[in-house]
């Protein structure tokens, strides 16, 4: 007997991340508030950026925004794990999703320079 499904799953939160409207920010916005969603929101995540760096079409623009918004919005306990997502490929989808969780200094603030 296996444990209860994930819910939102990963396909559901990356649809979320990949529309991305004001309904869709304040779903995700909800899903950081518990700190036992973060697997989902970050499976959900990888699985973005996925289907991003496989797409036909790279949209950059759109990948630095949600990097930016993420960082900017992100609770602190998920700040390392969001740039450790972004660096866990060399792809150009993984590097603008990176220059906007730089650009919105939401690492910077969980963890400040001493």
């Amino acid at each position: 007997m296996s444990g209860p499904a994930a819910f939102p799953d990963r396909d559901t939160i990356a649809a979320k991340l990949s529309s991305f409207g004001e309904v869709d920010r304040a779903f995700i916005r909800l899903l950081m508030e518990n700190p036992e969603q973060d697997e989902n929101l970050m499976d959900g995540l990888h699985r973005h950026l996925d289907l991003a760096a496989e797409a036909r079409f790279l949209n950059s623009l759109k990948l630095e925004n949600l990097g930016e918004w993420l960082g900017g919005a992100a609770p602190d306990r998920l700040q390392m794990r969001l740039m450790e997502a972004a660096r866990s490929s060399q792809h150009p989808a993984y590097q603008a999703f990176k220059a906007g969780l730089t650009k919105s200094g939401g690492l910077q603030k969980a963890f400040p320079a001493a």
